[in-house]
């Protein structure tokens, strides 16, 4: 369900250039950066890098782009 929120303009000024270049929308890139944090924050032992890979991964998934690991 959506919510108003006021956020700062400072906030909103650097998410344009981000929200751009990976076509979203502004909000959409802030609440994209929202999840991330969020996932970090559950998971302080995991590098913010191995975080965004994770979230790709299920996104993946859930598209039915995934394929099963072949070891070796």
């Amino acid at each position: 369900m959506p919510v108003a929120m006021k956020i700062s303009d400072a906030l909103v000024d650097d998410a344009k250039p981000y929200a751009a270049a990976e076509h979203r929308s502004v909000p959409k890139q802030i609440e994209y950066w929202a999840r991330i944090g969020k996932a970090v924050t559950d998971n302080p032992e995991l590098p913010v890098s191995m975080v965004r890979e994770i979230m790709l991964a299920q996104q993946e998934r859930l598209a039915g782009q995934a394929a099963e690991y072949q070891f070796g």
